[in-house]
């Protein structure tokens, strides 16, 4: 039995409502902070400390640690190991409303994400892109996977077009389920998103452009045409916006590269059906 598996003989029960899979695995844990390329200048955000496998191995490199866990057991855990390390602040906190846009900037983010909210987490995390310069998260492996599709993939859809619009992103390994206690049913990756210092590309209003990526894939076996209607966009607007865009309204969202839904989205405004006039 390994250390960590040791240390977590006495530690707290695990409580699935919070999606508690924590990782155990000493090698893979140097792997991922390795992967977050820390200097003692750097300021590192770890969401979901747990038993602190990464806390003390990020605690050893970065300048400044901040260690956000929702569970107070875990938390209480934590504090008399960390006590006398003025760079390591524990928080007590929830990573779906933690006020991420006011940590200073620049900072990077180190995580295993409990997997039943991180989605959400993850776009709160790009909502605050301009201040982080890196993260690294071990995710469900099939959320990876999705993130890093390209057009005509089954996988491909709308968290794969709105992390491209925001990030550079790269897929960096598997991670067995043995590395866990307990073990996820679920299959586990690794994956690294650097943040663009602009948009992949350039739309003149990104409400529109999430609106149609959402209407495109929402019914993924509707033809464009069809699915931009039923998205509550007008009939006749949806026509004028794919012939100026040059784009058949009988394609399917998932055969659409991101500059396509672009060159939509902006045909749209110009048509007068901007996000504005749609559901959300």
């Amino acid at each position: 039995m390994s250390d960590e598996r040791s240390a977590m003989s006495d530690a707290p029960r695990h409580r699935k409502s919070l999606g508690q899979c924590f990782l155990t695995d000493r090698r893979i844990a140097d792997r991922i902070v390795a992967l977050a390329d820390l200097t003692p200048q750097d300021r590192v955000v770890e969401i979901g400390s747990g038993a602190g496998i990464l806390t003390r191995i990020l605690a050893r490199q970065a300048g400044e640690v901040i260690a956000i866990e929702v569970d107070p057991r875990w938390h209480a855990r934590l504090e008399p190991e960390f006590h006398a390390a003025p760079h390591v602040r524990l928080v007590r906190g929830d990573a779906l409303d933690y006020p991420f846009e006011a940590i200073p900037s620049p900072y990077k983010v180190v995580a295993n994400l409990p997997y039943y909210i991180s989605t959400p987490v993850l776009f709160r995390l790009l909502e605050a892109r301009a201040r982080i310069s890196r993260m690294v998260l071990m995710l469900q492996r099939e959320v990876v996977d999705r993130m890093v599709a390209g057009p005509g993939s089954k996988a491909y859809g709308t968290l794969s077009l709105t992390v491209a619009y925001a990030a550079e992103v790269r897929k960096a390994f598997n991670v067995p389920s043995a590395c866990f206690t307990p073990r996820p049913a679920v299959a586990s990756a690794v994956v690294i998103l650097t943040p663009r210092p602009a948009p992949a590309i350039a739309v003149r209003d990104e409400p529109t452009l999430v609106n149609v990526i959402r209407a495109a894939f929402s019914h993924r076996r509707k033809i464009l045409g069809n699915a931009l209607k039923d998205g509550g966009f007008a009939p006749d607007a949806v026509q004028r916006a794919l012939q100026a865009a040059a784009i058949a309204g009988t394609r399917r969202g998932e055969t659409l590269t991101l500059a396509e839904f672009g060159r939509v989205a902006d045909a749209l405004v110009s048509a007068g059906a901007g996000a504005a006039r749609i559901e959300a």
